[in-house]
């Protein structure tokens, strides 16, 4: 069996930026050269999230207004005591960390309207990494 890791680097602009990172996790999978097997796209940090959604710039904004509206800002939050920042954790934890895929004949298994994106989810912008790791035969 084998691994491979890959960090990719880039900026959000702060609370609910979406940023589409599908070419690139894709361009991992080739670049691995595993055939079959599975990639896990990874964030560490505990207000970014990776999730699945079709790039449709409609759905894009009804997503937004969707997580504002199930973990608003401001409500108090004791976490809120520290940075003012729990909903973007909670957020987070809501969405979660990470996605797993499936790599069959050396490419990535997705829906046809099936991105991947990383979520920003802080108050402010950010430099992040994303984790990709490919592990197969």
């Amino acid at each position: 069996m084998a691994v491979f890791t890959k960090e990719l680097r880039f900026s959000t602009r702060g609370e609910i930026d979406l940023v589409d990172i599908t070419a690139e996790v894709e361009r991992v999978v080739e670049e691995s050269g595993i055939k079959n097997g599975h990639v896990l796209v990874f964030v560490p940090g505990a207000t970014g999230a990776i999730v699945t959604i079709e790039h449709e710039s409609g759905l894009l904004e009804d997503f937004k207004r969707t997580v504002r509206e199930l973990i608003p800002r401001g409500r108090g939050y004791l976490h809120d005591r520290i940075d003012d920042n729990a909903h973007s954790h909670l957020r987070a934890t809501l969405l979660g960390a990470s996605e797993c895929f499936p790599v069959v004949d050396g490419k990535l298994i997705r829906g046809t309207w099936q991105q991947i994106f990383f979520v920003e989810l802080d108050v402010r912008p950010r430099h992040r990494r994303v984790i990709v790791q490919v592990v197969g035969e």
